[in-house]
């Protein structure tokens, strides 16, 4: 058993997990970290930035990647820093200057213009194309993983797409970069992106050039504008132009100097001092904790007794009696009786249920393979768009294949974002191959929603509602953890689940999809 004594918590994410972590934790320090502009990020992100603001306020330090989000977070919490993204300078100060040519360019007379990086919809593929014209007699090559649609450029002659690498094998590929760029599209979310790859550049000597972005603006200032900064596709051009003609030993020296000064080791050192001095303080606060303690005592006993009382009788009739799972009831659609379909499908959950990753779709997954085995249908689909390290349908699927199921009786529909693009794109496929009936497979509180959403935009679909039987999530009574019946009826995490429900139903109502 692991015993903690006064812990530093630090978080990444502002979870409603971490706020019930550190209710029942005792800690010495909490942290947040922010790297993030979650609202500008994605849909499915901005799914936890509501809570962000409530961690920034608990926090006793908050750190920011970028001069944006301390301006949003400074509001909540005064003991904020804004500490940009450091590099591993060992991966770039220790590789061999004799390395071979990586294979993409070993057989490239021409120089080169280079990009680390996903190749992302934030990159400017217009300005990639504008370049590639007038640099005609480079080779413009991109290192990193795909993740957009980039049939505009593949056309062109002088731009390469390597793929994903290996962080260790990036020396290999920059030390032939005449200069280096930063394509960025600017918007709400470049703007708040603290730039790894400003620093992996500079680390290697070479010249960078990049668009108009705040981060690299601010990087700009703070780092003797060491950068050259565009403000269009000409001024981007031109700056390459002159980057290239005015490099020099003296220069790179600068460069390497500068990306040396923003190390990780810089960058958790100045963490460690705020993190120390904050220790102290906090240190000589509690020094007085006798008056603070009959302060408390005062004001608890003058004004909050009888709101105490209300509470606790709040919480006992919410977590001791059935009241939740009755008001839940109407969420339900028992199971009906199954029947041969033409495919078995499968709603999964994301976040949304639980508020993590990857909640529940197991369970759902094997109910849905137990289905498939008993005969009730020949092929399934699996409904996600969410993705996390993976999408969601691809670890889905892994898992079916892994318990039986042929990979080619599997169809994946993973671009919905909520249960109304679940029901319409699942549509699609069935349209495409001619079915009209399924069983559907889901949480048990989620098919109210979802028959809501079937019977408003798909009601030529013959649907046999299948929740899963014994869903872990809602498991009740509750069980310690020694499986024994407790009296507590329902969980927090469970309230905010049927919580989440009806107010889904409501706002599809208001949206016109039920």
């Amino acid at each position: 058993m692991m015993r903690f004594n006064d812990p530093i918590i630090w978080t990444f994410l502002p979870t409603p997990i971490v706020l019930d972590f550190i209710k029942s934790l005792p800690y010495k320090l909490f942290i947040y970290y922010c790297t993030d502009n979650f609202q500008a990020t994605s849909k499915s992100a901005g799914k936890i930035a509501k809570y962000e603001q409530k961690v920034a306020q608990k926090a006793d330090i908050v750190f920011v990647m970028a001069n944006s989000m301390f301006s949003r977070l400074a509001k909540f919490n005064k003991n904020i820093y804004c500490i940009p993204m450091g590099i591993n300078t060992k991966v770039f100060t220790q590789y061999k200057k004799s390395y071979l040519k990586p294979l993409e360019i070993k057989n490239i007379t021409t120089r080169i213009i280079g990009y680390i990086g996903g190749i992302r919809d934030i990159i400017d593929q217009e300005l990639i194309k504008y370049l590639a014209s007038k640099f005609y007699d480079y080779t413009f090559i991109f290192v990193g993983p795909i993740q957009t649609n980039i049939s505009n450029l593949k056309s062109l002659k002088n731009v390469i797409f390597t793929g994903e690498k290996l962080h260790t094998d990036l020396p290999a590929y920059i030390q032939h970069f005449e200069a280096c760029i930063v394509p960025y599209l600017k918007n709400q979310y470049t703007d708040n992106v603290s730039l790894a790859k400003l620093n992996e550049y500079l680390i290697m000597g070479k010249p960078v050039v990049s668009t108009t972005l705040e981060e690299t603006e601010n990087f700009n200032k703070n780092n003797g504008e060491i950068l050259y900064i565009a403000k269009d596709y000409q001024d981007f051009s031109r700056l390459l132009s002159e980057a290239i003609s005015e490099d020099s030993a003296e220069k790179r020296t600068q460069r390497q100097n500068i990306a040396l000064h923003n190390s990780w080791d810089k960058k958790i050192e100045q963490m460690q001092k705020v993190i120390d001095m904050t220790i102290k303080e906090r240190i000589k606060v509690n020094l007085n904790w006798q008056d603070q303690l009959l302060e408390i005592y005062s004001f608890v006993r003058k004004r909050v007794v009888n709101l105490l009382a209300l509470l606790v009788f709040a919480w006992l009739t919410i977590f001791y009696t059935p009241l939740i799972w009755f008001l839940a009831k109407p969420l339900k659609i028992n199971q009906q009786t199954l029947k041969p379909a033409d495919a078995i499908v499968v709603f999964a959950g994301g976040v949304g249920e639980s508020g993590r990753a990857g909640q529940g779709y197991e369970e759902r997954v094997q109910y849905a393979v137990e289905l498939y085995n008993k005969g009730y249908a020949k092929s399934m689909i699996f409904s996600s768009g969410y993705a996390y390290a993976f999408n969601e349908t691809v670890v889905m699927k892994a898992l079916a294949v892994s318990l039986g199921v042929p990979a080619n009786s599997i169809f994946l529909e993973d671009r919905a974002k909520n249960t109304y693009e679940n029901v319409n794109f699942t549509k699609e496929i069935l349209e495409q191959n001619k079915w009209q009936e399924i069983l559907l497979v889901s949480s048990p509180y989620h098919m109210r929603r979802v028959a809501l959403v079937f019977n408003k935009t798909a009601q030529d679909i013959k649907v046999t509602y299948a929740p899963i039987r014994n869903s872990l999530f809602y498991l009740h009574p509750i069980r310690d953890s020694y499986g024994e019946k407790t009296r507590k009826q329902v969980t927090t995490q469970q309230i905010r689940a049927i919580l989440h429900e009806y107010l889904g139903i409501l706002y599809y109502w208001q949206k016109g999809w039920i």
